[in-house]
């Protein structure tokens, strides 16, 4: 890895716009789906009416969180047709580019837990407590649960995402504490611990992109000179490696629904080992088993 500066070897090569491509697109992604819900507070433009947890886009599209929708269901109450409708668009969605998309280019949560993960490496902090990765699933069921109990739409009434839109058209108050609470947990206790082990939605999410179309491929994994800067700055890094250090035989496509499709690892690599490509891509990608690592490659990673 390149110190504490993964990435450095790609910035020499592609420029500093070049090895920043798709973050810079995952931000524009997010600061634009945000923007979209406060023109109309803000500044009276209405395009889109409601939240990220349902919303009606100039005034014929509606689109819903699906978790919202099921925590409706599990709590008695049946949904409008066009709750149904904006559910199944969404699941239509992400089906396509991947469940977990949702994460890394549309939430505004994440801009927050990838500024404290940006310090905590900065600061050289250790890794510290990592809960389980079952443990979101095992929320996930908790918010499914309580919202069968309680004929509440359990979740949103302690959703970072929700609380985070709310504070910005109406001030963020005790909002706030809940949004610094995530940012310090991910800066000191553990390390990507709130997206990657925590957050119900994403859990959600992981689930509903299993199958979906859109992959990032290791197509060119026999390059690979294991500087490791792809799993330095990879939000589930455990993803990368079934495509990266499989052999020819094996699959380069990234397949587990944690993906979140962010492209970081696209980037950050300076021998373009990683590509977007679809889930039915059979174009052949030599393993690690038919290179041999080159003495630079075996001193970087050292």
């Amino acid at each position: 890895m390149s110190g504490q500066y993964p990435g450095r070897e790609a910035i020499a090569r592609k420029g500093w716009l070049g090895a920043h491509r798709w973050l810079i697109l995952r931000r524009l992604s997010q600061t634009s789906f945000l923007g979209l819900f406060l023109l109309g507070p803000w500044a009276g433009i209405w395009w889109v009416k409601g939240s990220l947890a349902s919303s009606m886009t100039l005034d014929f599209l509606p689109l819903t969180d699906p978790l919202v929708l099921l925590q409706g269901l599990v709590a008695g109450h049946w949904p409008e047709m066009t709750a149904l409708v904006g559910a199944g668009l969404v699941i239509a969605a992400y089906l396509l580019v991947g469940g977990r998309t949702y994460c890394s280019w549309v939430c505004p949560v994440n801009p927050v837990t990838d500024a404290a993960h940006w310090l905590h490496v900065r600061l050289g902090l250790p890794k510290g407590w990592q809960p389980k990765a079952s443990t979101r699933l095992w929320l996930l069921g908790t918010v499914v649960a309580v919202s069968a109990v309680t004929g509440t739409i359990a979740w949103e009434l302690a959703n970072p995402v929700t609380m985070l839109q709310r504070g910005l058209v109406f001030g963020m108050g005790a909002g706030w504490t809940l949004i610094g609470a995530v940012f310090l947990f991910d800066l000191l206790v553990a390390r990507r611990g709130w997206c990657g082990r925590l957050c119900p939605v994403g859990a959600f999410y992981g689930l509903l992109g299993t199958r979906s179309l859109v992959r990032v491929s290791a197509a060119r994994r026999a390059d690979c000179d294991d500087c490791m800067d792809c799993f330095a700055v990879c939000p589930e890094m455990a993803v990368i490696t079934p495509a990266l250090r499989g052999k020819s035989a094996d699959t380069p496509l990234i397949l587990a629904g944690d993906c979140t499709n962010c492209g970081r690892c696209v980037d950050v690599c300076d021998r373009d080992v990683f590509r977007f490509t679809h889930r039915f891509d059979t174009r052949p990608a030599p393993g690690r088993d038919a290179a041999t690592p080159s003495p630079a490659g075996r001193d970087r990673a050292a």
